[in-house]
């Protein structure tokens, strides 16, 4: 007979509801394995089994040192074998979009099965997709090469259930965000703006000057989808000082930036510049004069937002408010945002004035942060030790919780903040996804449940989130029944906050 969720909600809502002292200190400088677990809470998924000894006995901030150059750290041979066997993750954009346009043309003309061949299609780039992001954030010693490629790739959002963007999301990742996730912020603005999948996911891809092909059965005109989230969202922010006629100037002066979807299938550039859609007037945008020059006008405008102080200020804090807190520190975001215009917008740069700052390793910081969907899966599996063949049950833990891999359909991506994600539906679902989790019901070996469940051991996960554990929640758990102490651990507050 499966345990009820409800005995450990019961347990839970004891450790949420038991009141704090009144008047209590302000709480003691972190101790080392704490730093340890902070550190691994937040530039990693989670602390795996050991790691919190490990990165104690290093020391933390030789730990961080590491991270922040990821291309020195070698991946686990089992890891890259999984990877390069994922079929749909290696292949091409321009090879993925092929197969897409070709089981369309199929579906148009009525072949028979083909509506079947195309469905299961679609699940198998979804599944691998899946498996390839999650293995890596599972199983990479790269933790904040992960923790930055989900953050980019939230920030530059693009939506997998758009038309042919079920196509090329892998290749968004994998091309456009992944190589740049430490690296210029420049470069990694111009690899998202030139990359297929946000050409076509805002619509820049069709968007032309008013006059520009005349004689064309659909005229697309001009489209300010992409010039309004590259300034509300991705650098400036929405109050970031610019007015409607700046967006209109800036998707004129983008106008041309396309792709051809044959060319591109058929093996050709993934991005490319036509004149004939490109607004040849005069703009001013933000003040400037612009004067006609084809391409360069749109590289322009990418130079000139990389480096803004506005931008500069906005995307610091969006980076304090994912590792330090909701509502960051006006001070550490100031002396983030000198770092970003010293270098150049260097992202490793500005990440390490945020990792040595006193406001990121203070007490207040640690635990401030409540999980996401995607980060409470992730450290529940990375937590618990347990080898994952089967990604499905945590996509679909994601999905239920409301957080789709790859499907926000917005392009202002998922919050990140407690405001967004913390519910009672959301932690009942929660908690009963860390009771099947501790009672090894959940098919992770393969599709099938395992005959005879295999329950977490409580006392090894108990030593795995050492240092990120109140004497509070030891102290119920330990006085709470042997068989729902792993649950009990998984569904915890602390559990829940980073």
């Amino acid at each position: 007979m499966r345990p009820h969720p409800l005995p450990v909600l019961l347990l839970c809502a004891a450790l949420c509801t038991q009141p704090a002292l009144a008047g209590a200190a302000p709480p003691a400088p972190l101790a080392p394995d704490q730093q340890a677990a902070h550190v691994l809470n937040r530039l990693a998924f989670g602390p795996r089994p050991g790691d919190v000894e490990r990165v104690t006995r290093m020391g933390v901030g030789r730990w961080i040192d590491e991270q922040l150059q990821p291309e020195a750290i070698a991946l686990p041979a089992p890891l890259t074998a999984r990877l390069d066997g994922l079929g749909t993750v290696t292949r091409s954009a321009g090879a993925s979009l092929e197969e897409y346009l070709a089981l369309r043309r199929q579906v148009r003309d009525e072949d028979e099965g083909a509506r079947q061949r195309r469905r299961e299609r679609d699940a198998r780039v979804a599944r691998e997709a899946a498996e390839a992001r999650l293995q890596r954030a599972l199983e990479s010693p790269r933790q904040l090469e992960e923790v930055m490629v989900d953050f980019w790739y939230n920030h530059f959002n693009v939506f997998a259930g758009k038309g042919i963007d079920r196509a090329l999301v892998t290749s968004y990742e994998n091309e456009a965000i992944r190589p740049h996730a430490l690296g210029r912020f420049r470069d990694l603005l111009g690899a998202t703006a030139r990359h297929p999948a946000m050409l076509f996911y805002l619509d820049n891809a069709v968007s032309s000057a008013p006059e520009a092909n005349p004689k064309a059965k659909r005229k697309g005109g001009l489209n300010e989808n992409y010039a309004r989230e590259l300034m509300e969202l991705h650098t400036l922010g929405v109050d970031g000082g610019y007015t409607q006629q700046d967006v209109t100037e800036l998707a004129r002066m983008l106008t041309g930036w396309t792709f051809d979807q044959r060319r591109l299938a058929a093996g050709g550039e993934g991005f490319r510049f036509d004149p004939k859609r490109h607004d040849q007037g005069s703009k001013i945008w933000l003040g400037q004069a612009i004067a006609p020059d084809g391409q360069r006008e749109g590289e322009r405008a990418l130079d000139v937002l990389a480096l803004h102080p506005t931008t500069a200020r906005h995307v610091s804090r969006q980076l304090a408010q994912y590792f330090v807190s909701d509502d960051p520190p006006q001070a550490l975001v100031e002396r983030m945002t000198a770092t970003w215009r010293a270098s150049g917008g260097d992202i490793r740069a500005v990440l390490r004035t945020l990792f040595a700052s006193p406001e990121f390793m203070s007490a207040e910081a640690a635990g401030a942060k409540f999980k996401t969907p995607y980060q409470f899966v992730l450290s529940a599996l990375r937590a618990s030790g347990v080898a994952v063949a089967n990604v499905g049950p945590l996509t679909s833990t994601m999905s239920q919780l409301g957080m789709p891999l790859y499907g926000c359909q917005t392009p202002d991506g998922y919050k990140n903040t407690q405001e967004a994600w913390l519910n009672p539906d959301a932690l009942t679902r929660r908690i009963a996804f860390a009771t099947a989790l501790a009672g090894g019901r959940l098919p992770l070996a393969d599709a099938q449940p395992a005959p005879k469940p295999v329950p977490l051991d409580p006392a090894a996960l108990q030593a795995a989130l050492a240092g990120s554990l109140s004497p509070r929640t030891l102290g119920i758990v330990g006085q709470g029944p042997a068989r729902l102490r792993a649950a009990m651990l998984l569904g915890s507050p602390d559990f829940m906050q980073r």
